[in-house]
């Protein structure tokens, strides 16, 4: 399996025009997984010209790339409004390499990603206040106080305006994707900082029957339970 390193090495010898068809190729799909590390060379390599070749190809993974690439740069306002865009693809994968470039926007850029992450939460659709969970619940972001303390509100605001919704809205597919990653994202918050992470969320309304199922899943998973 090739490296990032190695994928963006083949990346920098070709054309921008040539990079749909190539990372079409190299994508892994369809199978059961995408091949991450072409998305994330590039994520760390695409150019301006790069990118809007693999938008205006239109695939899947082509532009699932050019989300991540959006995501990364998102430091940029205009790569950040393009990519808030893309977190509200239909297709998942594209959704998800919003959430990878913004990641990678984090290491470099953690002040600009986290106010990104609690701007993003409070969109009218959810899913981009989606985005914001997947991206910012990633333990290897939240190291800090800080970074802990943004999850954790980003996660609590989410929820509160997935309570906010009426019981048919909440049926709807998009309510139904935020619904399911606030189901692993507490528990990414509340173990990277348990004392004010397990206060915020004993503190939700489990008489709320979506934020009783949140709560369900989130005990299930062994980083949370450990703490309980």
């Amino acid at each position: 399996m090739s490296t990032t390193s190695a994928w963006s090495a083949q990346l920098a010898t070709l054309r921008p025009e040539l990079w749909p068809n190539f990372v079409t190729e190299h994508s892994g799909l369809p199978g059961p997984r995408a091949n991450l590390a072409l998305v994330e060379a590039v994520a760390r390599s695409a150019t301006g010209e790069a990118i809007d070749a693999l938008l205006t190809d239109g695939g899947e993974y082509p532009v699932m790339c050019a989300a991540a690439a959006l995501g990364r740069g998102a430091d940029d306002p205009e790569h950040a409004d393009r990519a808030r865009v893309l977190a509200a693809d239909e297709r998942w994968r594209v959704r998800e390499g919003v959430a990878i470039g913004l990641q990678l926007c984090a290491d470099g850029f953690p002040s600009t990603f986290r106010m990104i992450v609690t701007t993003w939460v409070d969109d009218a659709d959810p899913l981009v206040q989606r985005a914001a969970v997947a991206a910012v619940c990633e333990p290897r972001l939240l190291r800090t106080a800080d970074a802990a303390a943004t999850a954790i509100t980003v996660c609590q605001r989410a929820s509160a305006h997935l309570v906010g919704l009426a019981p048919a809205r909440r049926s709807q597919p998009d309510a139904r994707t935020l619904r399911q990653a606030l189901g692993y994202a507490w528990s990414v918050a509340v173990a990277a900082d348990p004392a004010p992470g397990l206060t915020a969320f004993r503190a939700l309304d489990t008489d709320d029957p979506d934020i009783a199922w949140v709560v369900r899943e989130n005990r299930r998973k062994k980083r949370l339970a450990a703490l309980e």
